[in-house]
């Protein structure tokens, strides 16, 4: 017999959906309701500078649009950061995490002197320059008040976990249904930053806090996340947290093969709407991508 799913879309209202975001939320609230689960849906808007309430409600007005509906209120990460806050301090006290002093131009001119720059799927990782800094500077330069980021030491996470937690079981991709266990890559993206000086928290310290915390056990979004999944994992172990399982689902693309984006107005479910598209169009256009 099925278990009832809990799964949740989530995302970042810095402008309307397009329909990649629409076949992610609706793969998510299919795989809930179909084996009689929770869809939720949480509001990433820890980016104060680049969200906006207004696209909040459009996108609140466009997943009813779409008729999809969800259980319980909407969260908005807004307002937990006091949460996010004490949990980052807590890897700080168990000396998980370091202060990085560096600019983007420090790091792209570090990385352009070394002869063999260690990469990952998203381009140069950060060579791990203040990793190694010596107390007494990092100390001068705390108490001097120098902007800085909070950094994930992974190496210092796996020697806390004494080897690499399993990996994570990707689900729905296979014929069966199944891919299996993916083997954990901790390092895939380096030493990410998981407290920004403009926002205090990254995305991926707040998504592993809030999937547990609301109890999330299939995470359905777009394969340009798979990567991420990777260190998110390694959150989950170091924070004693279980993982959910997930699914990767392919992109959707334009005719030229480009990934949708935002900026791609004819394919946003306003222009969809404006253009005298129903809901049943867009949910038979996205069936076809399945």
């Amino acid at each position: 017999m099925t278990q009832p799913e809990t799964t949740r879309f989530a995302p970042s209202p810095t402008g309307g959906l397009h329909l990649g975001h629409a076949w992610s939320a609706l793969l998510a609230h299919a795989a809930a309701r179909d084996s009689g689960g929770r869809f939720l849906l949480r509001i990433e808007d820890i980016d104060a500078g680049r969200c906006r309430p207004e696209y909040t409600e459009q996108i609140i007005d466009e997943l009813k649009w779409l008729e999809i509906d969800w259980d319980g209120p909407v969260r908005l990460q807004s307002g937990r950061m006091a949460d996010y806050r004490r949990v980052l301090a807590d890897l700080t006290d168990r000396g998980l995490t370091y202060p990085c002093f560096c600019t983007r131009r420090d790091i792209a001119d570090e990385i352009a002197r070394m002869q063999s720059a260690p990469h990952g799927p998203e381009g140069p990782l950060y060579p791990g320059t203040c990793r190694t800094l010596d107390r007494h500077t990092r100390d001068a330069r705390l108490a001097g008040g120098t902007p800085h980021a909070i950094r994930l030491d992974v190496a210092a996470c796996l020697q806390a976990l004494g080897a690499a937690p399993d990996g994570f079981l990707e689900t729905g991709q296979g014929p069966d249904g199944e891919r299996g266990l993916i083997i954990l890559q901790p390092d895939m993206l380096g030493d990410i930053v998981l407290g920004r000086r403009d926002v205090g928290v990254s995305y991926h310290l707040a998504v592993v806090i809030d999937d547990h915390d609301q109890g999330v056990t299939l995470v359905t979004r777009g394969e340009d996340l798979f990567a991420a999944t990777h260190v998110q994992r390694l959150l989950q172990a170091v924070l004693g947290l279980g993982a959910p399982r997930y699914r990767h689902h392919p992109l959707i693309r334009d005719a030229s093969g480009r990934r949708l984006a935002k900026r791609d107005q004819t394919q946003t479910l306003a222009a969809l709407r404006a253009s005298g598209v129903s809901p049943a169009v867009v949910r038979a256009r996205l069936r076809l991508n399945q």
